[in-house]
């Protein structure tokens, strides 16, 4: 059953927390002191390509990636070229058909996290980390994204398949190398595990909930980045799931 925006809030208070100031010191021009070592979504990167990707051969391929809340990590895929379809999920822990009230304590080891089914003759998978690294996650913040905190908000990369693996950890080689984040990249590759599609309220928040305060501050600024930074790839129209 779809849960009410009402009820979606209750489910996830984090989210919530100084929103409502941040939107406000965003119209206002201002900035907002954080308590401790909270920190919110930056703007997008420039960053090499990588120099090692797979074939752009027909057909299609899967890929996973989480970094942080995976409202924005949908929503930043749903408008990329070549991608078929973006489902927000659970991955990387342990047991099975976790829920978001389970993920969220952060004890089974889940990330939230998406599923993306894409066309590689469009867009392959080294040039979706490329769009990974610049605009969807920091991959210098270990264990957090923005305002979510948590191990079930890494920077994670699953491969579905023995060159995605080589593929990332010669891309995260690379841009360590190149030193474009002024810090030590955190993002983990980790081995293959089990996709559970989220709760259908997650489904497509970002398109569904534009206004929402959480994704007007941390998510769409993503989308427009990726607009600025890649808009050969931006497609206006996202593909859904909850079609």
């Amino acid at each position: 059953m779809t849960k009410s925006l009402t009820e979606q809030r209750k489910s996830t208070p984090r989210r919530m927390v100084l929103c409502t100031a941040l939107v406000l010191a965003a119209l206002m021009g201002g900035a907002l002191m954080l308590p401790g070592n909270a920190s919110f979504a930056g703007e997008g990167i420039a960053i090499p390509a990588p120099s090692l990707d797979e074939a752009a051969n027909a057909g299609t391929e899967t890929a996973i990636f989480a970094g942080g809340c995976f409202w924005g990590v949908q929503g930043v895929f749903q408008h990329v070229g070549g991608v078929i379809s973006a489902t927000s999920g659970y991955t990387g822990g342990e047991g099975a058909n976790p829920s978001y009230d389970m993920v969220s304590t952060g004890t089974t080891g889940h990330a939230e996290a998406v599923e993306i089914v894409y066309d590689p003759s469009k867009v392959t998978y080294g040039h979706l980390l490329h769009i990974f690294f610049s605009v969807v996650a920091d991959p210098t913040t270990l264990n957090y994204q923005g305002p979510d905190h948590g191990t079930q908000y890494r920077s994670a990369i699953f491969p579905t398949n023995a060159a995605q693996s080589k593929i990332a950890k010669a891309y995260i080689t690379e841009l360590g190398a190149a030193k474009v984040f002024g810090a030590a990249i955190v993002t983990t590759i980790e081995p293959q595990a089990k996709f559970f599609p989220a709760e259908d309220y997650h489904q497509d928040f970002l398109t569904l909930n534009p206004t929402y305060p959480y994704i007007v501050v941390n998510d769409l600024p993503k989308v427009a980045d990726l607009k600025q930074l890649f808009p050969g790839d931006y497609k206006t129209n996202p593909v859904l799931v909850m079609k």
